[in-house]
Order: structure tokens, then sequence, then C-alpha cells
């Protein structure tokens, strides 16, 4: 059993990653070794600790140790510190609820090449410049659920290891292989999608366009690797990246509606384009 400590205050060392840190702040912190981010709730926990990510510390309900938490406990080990106190004493000291009684902070990994991740891939989707957590963190969801290879993000795309992102995907953004395409806004769209073409991918962009395929043409299932990419909330893929896809493609809509939400189209589009019969 790890060590359990009894919360009565903030001035514990260790503890401003759960109280003081934003994510952003987090991702920055511990060089070399990539940062830290915040998992909540024992199965997206679980589901961390599966793909290999080393825990740092965690902060539970007292009621959580011998509860829904107690796999947990049993896997971190000794040297992890355990932080607990009942329910309204950590809303207080955190500022919110926590998601089912327990966050548990733990060390980022270096991301690994994309060539690596999408040398044997045959779907994959591109997040371009897409900046809401909570869309990034249902993205993650459908991708895995539909038969995605792997996740690109674009330099500017936000981060897939934010709390509300990690929560929004149910723990699947530690199961999808993901990277990002460049470090630098300069990076993208030209040299990213030199690099698809590179690999291999005929690329389809989801936009709307009066030269656009509909989503339901028949050719698109049957190409034997395919980018599909995804553009930001607001004004979605920019000109740029549509004139340099292969094809443009949009979903069939009823009633005057002009579009989805972009993670709504990301399920229907992974749907069609990636599921095992395609």
């Amino acid at each position: 059993m790890p060590q359990i400590i009894e919360l009565q205050s903030l001035d514990l060392p260790g503890l401003e990653v759960f109280t003081r840190l934003t994510d952003t702040r987090l991702r920055a912190r511990a060089e070399p070794e990539q940062g830290i981010f915040i998992a909540e709730s024992p199965k997206v926990i679980a589901a961390a600790l599966d793909a290999g990510y080393q825990p740092v510390s965690l902060l539970m309900e007292r009621r959580q140790i011998e509860g829904p938490a107690r796999g947990i406990l049993a896997r971190v080990g000794q040297q992890v510190p355990v932080y607990t106190g009942d329910r309204a004493l950590l809303a207080s000291l955190t500022g919110y609820t926590l998601t089912r009684g327990v966050l548990c902070a733990m060390h980022r990994r270096p991301l690994p090449r994309a060539e690596d991740i999408c040398r044997d891939a045959r779907r994959v989707a591109v997040l371009e410049n897409i900046v809401d957590t909570t869309n990034v963190g249902a993205i993650f969801r459908s991708a895995a659920a539909l038969g995605v290879d792997a996740v690109l993000l674009t330099p500017s795309c936000c981060d897939p290891l934010g709390r509300r992102a990690i929560r929004v995907s149910m723990g699947t953004v530690f199961q999808m292989p993901w990277t990002r395409l460049g470090t630098r806004a300069s990076q993208w769209p030209e040299p990213g999608m030199a690099w698809l073409r590179q690999m291999g991918f005929t690329t389809v962009a989801m936009a709307l366009s009066d030269q656009s395929l509909s989503l339901r043409d028949p050719r698109l299932p049957g190409m034997e690797k395919l980018a599909i990419l995804l553009g930001s909330e607001g004004d979605g893929l920019t000109r740029e990246t549509i004139a340099a896809c292969d094809y443009t493609v949009r979903i069939p809509m009823a009633h005057g509606v002009d579009s989805l939400n972009v993670a709504a189209a990301s399920a229907v589009a992974f749907w069609q384009l990636c599921g095992p019969e395609s």
C-alpha cells in the first residue's frame, strides 16, 4: 500500500500539481521528462497505467481508498504519495469537485516519431489547429472506437493530455498512437502535407465546397491509405490545406444544416471511411 497522507492544508510539498498549476504550466514543468499531466477517475487512471505512464502522486477522497480506487493503489507502488481527505475538504483545496473522487499526476513521455506510428497505418486523422480540449478528447474517443490507426496534430492544435481532453476521451488518448506534425507553426501545412504524400496517404479535407465529394462516394472507402483532415472549430481547415489535399469531402446534410461540430463530423467520417468493412 502506498503512503497515505491526510490533508489539512495546501502547504505540503508536491500538492501544487493538483491545486496551483494550470495544464500549460504542468506541461512545461519538468524537462527532460516532458512535464506532467493530470488523469481523473479510476478507469482513466487505469488506462494510463496500462499504457505505461508513470504516476507521480494521487489525490483522492478518503472513501476511495477502500472503494473504487483500491485497484489503482495496488498498482502504483509504495513510493507514490497518496493525498486524501473528505469530499468537501478536497473541493475546497482544489476549487472543484473531483471527478469520480480521484486525481493522478503522471509523467509525460517524449512523443513518438510520426514515421513510426504511421508506417503501417491505413487510416490517420489529422487535426488542424483545433483548440478546444473537449473536441480533441471526443475526436480521440471516436478515433479509437471507429478504426483510426493514428492521430496527428498540427503544431497549433491543443494538448491531448490536458485534463478535460483526457476526461472526455475516457482514456482513449492513452490507447491511440498520436504525435505532432512539427513543433512550430511554420511546419504546417506545406512540410506536413509533403510528409503525408511521401508516406503514401491520399489526403481528404473535410470541408464545404462546391467541388467536394459526398462522404458516400464509393471510391473513398476503397482507397488504400487515407489521411482525414479536420479543421478548427470556427473556420475549419485553412484554404491552403484544402488546396493541397487530393479530395475535399462533405457530409450530406438535411434541413438546411450546413455543418456539424468538428467532433461530431469526425465520428461520421471515421464510421464511413475507417471501419473494418471499409
